[in-house]
């Protein structure tokens, strides 16, 4: 094995956390995003946590946040306005990083 090998996987290994951080971080926020409109919506309980979850799936119906915020945009129709929304998704990213972060260590 040569230097250049050792540094190349060392790289792959590092890309390969961040991204794994990022994706943690990412539903950590939908997460928390979902928790935060549940309680506009005068959700409680279980079915709050429920609501959240459901935030998070819908991550996955296409790539990048905006199908997140299309949803919680709908739900939150008359509630909370697109500024809004996006502020509290930027906001809280921050925090699920951090938070994400702090469990890793």
């Amino acid at each position: 094995m040569s230097t250049f090998d050792d540094r190349e996987r060392a790289y792959e290994a590092k890309f390969a956390h961040d991204a794994d951080l990022r994706f943690k971080a990412d539903a950590r926020r939908n997460r928390l995003l979902g928790e935060w409109a549940a309680g506009l919506l005068g959700k409680e309980g279980e079915e709050a946590r429920s609501y959240a979850m459901s935030v998070v799936t819908a991550d996955f119906q296409q790539p990048g946040d905006e199908d997140v915020f299309q949803k919680v945009a709908a739900d939150l129709e008359g509630k909370a306005d697109q500024a809004t929304i996006r502020a509290k998704m930027a906001e809280l990213l921050v925090e699920a990083r951090r938070q994400v972060v702090d469990e890793a260590n």
